[in-house]
C-alpha cells in the first residue's frame, strides 16, 4: 500500500512568494548595500530556471520512482510510517542529503548540475528558487540506502521535499544569527550564507540540509566571520537561463576535447571541479622549472 503523502512542494508556493514579498519590501524599506537586495534580472532568471526545473523534475520522477519501486519490491525488510518513524525517516534523509549536497561539489560531473545554485551573485529568495533541472539524476543514487531498508519510496520522496521547504527561509541576509542552541542545531541563514559564499575559507562548507550538525561531526563546517560574497570564483556573465544550466557541461566537453589521455579525461569528469593533472616536464626542463597548472577557472567547488 502506498502511503497517502501531500505535496508539499505545491503547498507552500504561496508561503514562498509570501516571504519573498516581505523580504523585496524589508530591503526596500533598510536597505543593506549595494550587493544585498534583488535584481530583477538576476531574479527573472532564478524563476525561469526554477519553472524549466520543476517541469524536468517531473520527467527525471518517471525513472528514478522506478528504480526505487524496484529495489523496494526485492528487499524483504519494510518500515511502516508511524508517528515515531517517520521523524527517524527525516532524520535518515538529512544524513544522506548531507552526504549527496557534498558529493555534488567535490565531483565534477555532479557540480555542473548543481553549480546552476550557486550562480546567482544575489542572495535571497529568488535564489533559493535557482534549483537545478538534473538535481534528481545527481542525488538519487544516495537514497539508495533508505530505499534497501524498507522505506517506501514515496516516504522518501516526502522527507526530500520537507528538506527543500525547510531550507527555503535560510535563503536571506535579512535574518542575522539566531539563539546559539538554534544555531548549533539546525541550519540557518548565517550558516548557508557561508555555503553560498565563494571567499577562499568559506568554500566547501555547511553542507546541511535542515541540520548542521553533519558539518560540524564531519569537520566541514565553518561560522559566519566576514561578510559572504555571493556567486562563483570565477562568475558567468550571463542571465540567460540556458547557459546558466548549461555552462559546466561545456566547459566538461571541452576539457575533455583538450585532454591529452584517458586518466586527464576521467579526472575532467570525476574528480574536484578545481582538479588539474600534474604538469609532466620536458625533456629539456629541469626538474626544479617545472611549474604546475593554474587554478581551474571553474566556479565554486
Amino acid at each position: 500500500m502506498v502511503p497517502d503523502f501531500p505535496d508539499v512542494m505545491l503547498w507552500s508556493f504561496p508561503a514562498f512568494f509570501l516571504l519573498g514579498a516581505v523580504e523585496v519590501f524589508g530591503h526596500r524599506l533598510r536597505p543593506k548595500d549595494e550587493q544585498a537586495g534583488y535584481d530583477p534580472r538576476d531574479s527573472a532568471t532564478s524563476i525561469s530556471v526554477a519553472v524549466f526545473s520543476y517541469a524536468l523534475d517531473m520527467l527525471w520522477k518517471i525513472p528514478t520512482m522506478a528504480v526505487f519501486i524496484a529495489v523496494y519490491e526485492l528487499t524483504p525488510a519494510r518500515v511502516p510510517v508511524l508517528w515515531w518513524t517517520l521523524p527517524l525517516m527525516l532524520l535518515a534523509q538529512d544524513f544522506l542529503y548531507y552526504w549527496a549536497h557534498r558529493e555534488n561539489h567535490l565531483i565534477r560531473i555532479l557540480w555542473a548540475s548543481h553549480v546552476v545554485h550557486h550562480s546567482s551573485r544575489k542572495f535571497n529568495y529568488s535564489t533559493a528558487l535557482r534549483q537545478p533541472p538534473w538535481e534528481s539524476l545527481a542525488v538519487w543514487p544516495f537514497y539508495l540506502p533508505l530505499v534497501a531498508c524498507g522505506v517506501h519510496p514515496a516516504a522518501i520522496a516526502f522527507c526530500y521535499s520537507v528538506n527543500l521547504v525547510y531550507q527555503f527561509w535560510i535563503h536571506t541576509e535579512r535574518i542575522g544569527k539566531l539563539a546559539r542552541w538554534f544555531e548549533f542545531v539546525f541550519n540557518t541563514p548565517s550558516h548557508h550564507r557561508v555555503h553560498h559564499a565563494s571567499q577562499g575559507d568559506y568554500l566547501d562548507r555547511n553542507f546541511g540540509g535542515v541540520l548542521i550538525v553533519w558539518d560540524r561531526l564531519f569537520g566541514s563546517f565553518a561560522p559566519e566571520v566576514e561578510p559572504c560574497v555571493y556567486g562563483l570564483t570565477q562568475n558567468i556573465e550571463t542571465y540567460n537561463p540556458l547557459r546558466v544550466v548549461s555552462h559546466e557541461y561545456v566547459a566538461i566537453g571541452r576539457d575533455v576535447r583538450r585532454a591529452e589521455s584517458w586518466s586527464e579525461r576521467s579526472g575532467r569528469v570525476l574528480r574536484s571541479p578545481r582538479w588539474q593533472p600534474v604538469a609532466t616536464p620536458r625533456p629539456d626542463t629541469a626538474p626544479e622549472d617545472v611549474r604546475s597548472p593554474e587554478p581551474a577557472r571553474l566556479g565554486k567547488p
